[in-house]
Order: structure tokens, then C-alpha cells, then sequence
């Protein structure tokens, strides 16, 4: 039996990010879900249950933080911030809500790659991410 592709939710606002991450991803060998919105990122959670999420700070609407802080209110899946923001105070904010990593952009693919898998490897070795 095939190993379970590990499903991933890409959240921005920015189509073009999106349409370059779900590519770059599926061609890794994962199973891509995006969001464009923070409310929509919430129902794809709820509904998807992904292992690793990607998250945008800047949105309209619930920004990366909120949704980030609900997410970590109730799930424990890793998620990896993607920002254009530069303050250390943000990026602060970021982990002391429960980022496991922070990318910023424009960033590395390869260097996105490769904390993904880090993020999922370490995930797997984990108990199941089950709601809180």
C-alpha cells in the first residue's frame, strides 16, 4: 500500500503565490489545499484536517495572527509562517503564538522545501494531530 501523500494548506491572498506553491508542492508529492482568506483557511482546517499548513501574515480580514491563534487554540499541526514583514517584533508575535518556522518573502523554494519536510518529519515522530 502507497504511503499517504501528507495534505497541505497554502494560505495568501496573492493568486500568483498560491497557483507557484500549489505547483511546487504537488510536484514534491504533496496534496495541496488553498485558502486566499483567513476565514477560509479556518474552514479548510475544519474541514481538510492538513498536517502542515503555510500561512500568510498580511490578509484582509482575520490576518496570519488570528488565524494562526485559533488554529492553535484547537489543532496542533505545524504551521510555517510566510511573510513579507520584516519586524522582529511580528515575527516575534508569530512564534509566540505557536509558529513552528517563519519563511519570508520573496523566499527560497528550495529553502521552503526543505522546512517542510523537517516540519512534517518531525510531525510524523509526533502522536496523531488530532483536535485539541
Amino acid at each position: 500500500m502507497p504511503a499517504k501523500k501528507a495534505a497541505i494548506l497554502v494560505v495568501d491572498d496573492d493568486v500568483r503565490i498560491l497557483l507557484m506553491m500549489r505547483r511546487i508542492l504537488e510536484l514534491e508529492g504533496y496534496s495541496v489545499v488553498v485558502a486566499a482568506d483567513g476565514d477560509s483557511a479556518l474552514a479548510m482546517v475544519e474541514k481538510q484536517r492538513p498536517d502542515l499548513a503555510i500561512l500568510d501574515i498580511m490578509m484582509p480580514g482575520q490576518d496570519g495572527l488570528q488565524v494562526l491563534d485559533i488554529i492553535r487554540r484547537n489543532y496542533d499541526f505545524p504551521v510555517i509562517m510566510l511573510t513579507g514583514i520584516d519586524e522582529v517584533t511580528t515575527l516575534r508575535d508569530a512564534v509566540g503564538l505557536g509558529a513552528d518556522d517563519y519563511v519570508r518573502k520573496p523566499f527560497s523554494v528550495r529553502e521552503l522545501l526543505a522546512r517542510v519536510r523537517v516540519k512534517l518529519r518531525r510531525a510524523e515522530q509526533c502522536p496523531p494531530h488530532s483536535k485539541r
